[in-house]
């Protein structure tokens, strides 16, 4: 089971109205985004920032007050983070996000969606090289972006377009209490724009969610490759960046986004329906052989309907989820993960016994969660046990905010469909095909990154990267490779 690549959400309220409720009801949308650690920047006269470890806290009444009271002010940005740079698995408050960057006397406030790729170049372009420092991506980009402000926000945000190599849906404040929002030239991370009725409230959010949650409606996504800074007096949007194509990441549709969230035009759940009622047409004779549908929960939930809407075959919702149980299995360490994914999803052993099931799954990146969750319905007195999986099989790591960045780790690099299949106890596994995939976003080829099924990198460092590291014997280095000098250069 995966976690999140970060959430970003941020407001100006043009009629003074303090921004804080927007902020936090804005980012427990999104919470499903990141859970080791929330934060909040707000401006008035000076910036206000709070940030902690874990998920966003559910506060009321005086709680509540004093939260507002601290984080008081007209504008603001809120973020939920899930490591890709820096120490696996760290909790550590100095990697939270929103971080305030200092230089002379301009200040900024930084968070961004996505993960940076070449941030060893980047350290030295600021500051020099500095042997085995584990480093945040977070940190060395709002430095880069704070060097160059000098010359103007837009000439910053410019130079760091092209310059910066990854993914970044970027929320910023400005010591003069300006917001501004940016989004790298290829789109891969999402970044949409929303306002009240009246068009006194701005907003953007990663997703959104986090404007139906608010009362906001969606206006526009943010460009690829586009600016936008909202003042008290005006909204100022400017495409600095075009690419001949795009790259929004696949993996969005199956896994990351809520599934009411609007991307790219369309309802992540209608998307994740269609995945469903594709594999159904394309796996006829296994769903002739089987009693049930079950699916993993929640991601798996639509394309299980869709799948029975196709077939006709009976969808039973037996695999529940423990709903206070929130740790994310697949930012923990090894040994956690099985026994998190245990104890997380419950099983209606009753109802499958001496059943053919097939088992309806988002994706299968290491296969703890789905080995865990097949032994138990193989010792619940399943007969057979068919795996339908959404996204196709993933066989390279991802650079782009996915941590899963060494080749090592994927199961789908190492075997084939026969081989998943008994690695992690099934009797057979039956991936969505990328064709089929592709057609149901509604999304063209040359749209979508789906690097970690092809090993075709939108951005050069990466595909640099990704060669040498699968060229490569050593196996010991349990570094991400986009850590490792030796892959970069560095």
């Amino acid at each position: 089971m995966l976690s999140e690549s970060c959430g970003v959400f941020g407001a100006r309220c043009l009629n003074g109205k303090c921004v804080f409720d927007f902020l936090y009801w804005g980012i427990i949308a999104q919470n499903h985004r990141g859970h080791e650690s929330y934060g909040f920047l707000t401006y008035a006269n000076g910036f206000r920032r709070h940030v902690n470890t874990g998920l966003v806290p559910q506060i009321s009444g005086k709680r509540y007050s004093k939260w507002c009271n601290f984080l008081k002010g007209d504008v603001g940005i809120a973020h939920v983070r899930y490591g890709t740079s820096g120490e696996r698995g760290s909790l550590k408050l100095n990697y939270a996000q929103p971080l305030i960057a200092s230089q002379g006397s301009e200040k900024i406030g930084f968070e961004f969606n996505g993960n940076i790729v070449n941030v060893y170049e980047l350290q030295k372009r600021i500051s020099g090289p500095r042997k085995n420092e584990m480093l945040c991506d977070a940190i060395v980009f709002s430095k880069y972006l704070i060097n160059g402000i000098r010359n103007g926000l837009m000439s910053a945000i410019e130079d760091c377009m092209k310059n910066v190599e990854g993914a970044f849906s970027v929320l910023g404040l400005r010591h003069n209490g300006e917001l501004f929002a940016f989004r790298d030239p290829l789109g891969i991370r999402p970044l949409s724009m929303g306002e009240s009725e009246d068009g006194m409230v701005k907003a953007f959010s990663s997703e959104t969610v986090g404007f139906n949650i608010n009362g906001l409606r969606f206006v526009d996504d943010v460009k690829p490759g586009e600016a936008v800074i909202v003042t008290k007096d005006e909204v100022k949007r400017e495409r600095l960046v075009k690419s001949n194509r795009t790259a929004f990441c696949a993996f969005e549709y199956a896994y990351f986004a809520r599934p009411d969230s609007l991307l790219n035009g369309k309802y992540v759940y209608r998307v994740r329906e269609e995945f469903g009622r594709n594999l159904g047409k394309r796996f006829k004779d296994i769903v002739e052989k089987a009693d049930i549908i079950i699916s993993m929960p929640e991601t798996a939930d639509d394309a299980a309907y869709g799948l029975h809407e196709e077939t006709g075959l009976r969808w039973e919702r037996l695999l529940r989820r423990h709903r206070y149980v929130t740790r994310r299995a697949f930012i923990l360490e090894p040994e956690e993960r099985v026994s998190t994914v245990d104890k997380k999803i419950n099983i209606v052993r009753e109802c499958l016994n001496g059943k053919k099931v097939i088992i309806v799954d988002d994706s299968i990146v290491r296969g703890d969660t789905t080995r865990t969750v097949v032994n138990k319905i193989r010792k619940a007195g399943a007969e057979k046990i068919y795996v339908f999986v959404t996204f196709p099989r993933i066989t390279h790591p991802c650079f782009y905010g996915i941590d899963m960045a060494t080749f090592n780790e994927l199961i789908g690099f190492k075997f084939d469909e026969e081989g998943i299949a008994k690695q992690i106890g099934a009797d057979g596994v039956f991936y969505q095909p990328l064709e089929d995939y592709v057609r149901a976003t509604g999304m063209s080829a040359n749209e979508l990154c789906t690097a970690c099924i092809t090993g075709e990198y939108p951005t050069e460092t990466a595909q640099k990267m990704a060669e040498a590291a699968k060229a490569s014997t050593r196996t010991e280095d349990l570094r991400r490779i986009y850590e490792r000098p030796d892959f970069i250069g560095g």
